[in-house]
């Protein structure tokens, strides 16, 4: 049987405006329990989406000794990045994952919108609820 990432996914995906400040984007973190925002940028007739995660906090605003009030999320968040497809199975999309290296992965559909993001932990939480059928 496969299993589909539109349903491991989490949905609705927070989501922060490129201009916010990482101060912001830390207290939305926090405050929701989460690793990841997703940034959308609409640029003409297409919307392309970034993300600022934890690991850019450490590596772009701790260990560069920033000032996340005065630094934006756009000055740290990472684009373009890998859009997963609700229909991808999970074993492609923890391929892709782990060539990318990374662990979170937000999910559009054929249209491009936005509708959920997917990461390591969500990956690792279907392992255990489902098992692993390898067919044997």
């Amino acid at each position: 049987m496969n299993h589909l990432v539109r349903d491991w996914m989490s949905s609705p995906v927070t989501v922060i405006d490129p201009d916010s400040s990482v101060s912001y984007a830390l207290t939305l973190m926090r405050r929701r329990n989460i690793h990841s925002l997703i940034v959308s940028l609409d640029e003409g007739h297409q919307t392309t989406y970034g993300i600022v995660t934890t690991t850019d906090i450490r590596d772009k605003i701790i260990a560069s000794d920033r000032n996340p009030a005065q630094t934006t999320v756009r000055d740290i968040m990472t684009i373009p990045v890998l859009v997963a497809r609700p229909d991808w199975t999970l074993k492609e999309c923890s391929i892709r994952m782990q060539e990318k290296g990374i662990h979170h992965m937000p999910v559009a559909d054929e249209k491009n919108t936005l509708v959920g993001i997917i990461s390591a932990t969500d990956l690792f939480i279907a392992a255990e609820e489902i098992g692993w059928d390898t067919g044997n």
